[in-house]
């Protein structure tokens, strides 16, 4: 039985800036925060770590985050992992695949420090 951490945070972002803030933010509020800057990194943390949830960028080198949403998904041990799309990609189709794909919200890019707790707070507890 894999024992799932709701205090780690795994946050998949390649930009160096965006991933010091997130992580600043989550620590803050005494969550621990494991990082990977790319889609293949992201998806071996996401195995070995046992996060309670992932913050995952869209466009990542390699393997973009669509791509990882949806493998995340096929796999049973994180098939179930509450997933948070963050990106500066700010079209309706955009939030309309990551949906698709498997996450369980959007939020596009800038985004308050503040919304971004209460996202995880909410998808941690499981209301909506």
């Amino acid at each position: 039985m894999i024992l799932i951490n709701n205090k780690k945070i795994l946050v998949i972002e390649d930009n160096p800036s965006a991933l010091r803030l997130m992580v600043y933010t989550l620590e803050k509020k005494s969550y621990q925060v494991i990082t990977a800057s790319d889609g293949l990194g992201g998806l071996r943390k996401a195995r070995d770590e046992h996060p309670g949830l992932i913050i995952l960028d869209i466009m990542l080198p390699g393997l973009d985050g669509y791509e990882v949403c949806r493998q995340l998904r096929q796999k049973p041990e994180t098939a179930t992992l509450p997933i948070l799309l963050l990106s500066a990609k700010a079209h309706q189709d955009d939030k309309d695949i990551g949906l698709r794909v498997g996450a369980n919200d959007y939020l596009t890019k800038p985004v308050d420090p503040s919304t971004i707790v209460a996202k995880v707070e909410t998808l941690l507890t499981g209301t909506s």
